[in-house]
């Protein structure tokens, strides 16, 4: 079946199945793999994008529901005035090691500042909660939102 989507601001019309992933359209169909599968669950947060501007888990967001939302991936996040102060915060705080989850980090914390853009560290614990870092990164990160709201 035919779909029409916006990601990226870009209009792509793909031919999936209605109960495909979006995850797998962004990375297999479309090409944007900065977007990375984790767990297929909605548990890790590797595959988080912003659905009109909400932190949301592509891996179990079916394509049939996407209907005319905007989608936002890491590829673009930093286009935003948000996207690029958290992604600079990254960079200064070096909050990255293996750099697998942190394309769900960012839009997570891209989302959280967007909508509250001075978080307490309960603000940025529920956020960021769901949001597994292997390497163990958590006070880089919660220094680098920080950072990202003050600047």
């Amino acid at each position: 079946m035919a779909f029409t989507i916006k990601a990226n601001g870009e209009m792509h019309t793909v031919d999936v199945d209605g109960e495909t992933a979006l995850l797998w359209v962004l990375r297999d169909v479309i090409g944007m793999t900065g977007t990375k599968f984790g767990c297929g669950a909605a548990l890790c947060g590797a595959c988080t994008v912003h659905i009109d501007g909400v932190a949301t888990r592509s891996c179990v967001t079916p394509i049939d529901s996407i209907g005319t939302s905007e989608i936002t991936t890491i590829e673009a996040i930093g286009a935003t005035e948000v996207g690029a102060r958290v992604q600079k915060a990254w960079l200064d705080r070096e909050v990255v090691q293996c750099g697998y989850c942190q394309s769900g980090q960012i839009m997570s914390a891209s989302a959280l500042l967007a909508s509250n853009p001075d978080p307490t560290d309960a603000d940025i614990d529920e956020a960021m909660s769901g949001n597994i870092c292997r390497c163990g990164t958590y006070a880089r990160i919660r220094e680098a939102i920080k950072q990202a709201a003050a600047s």
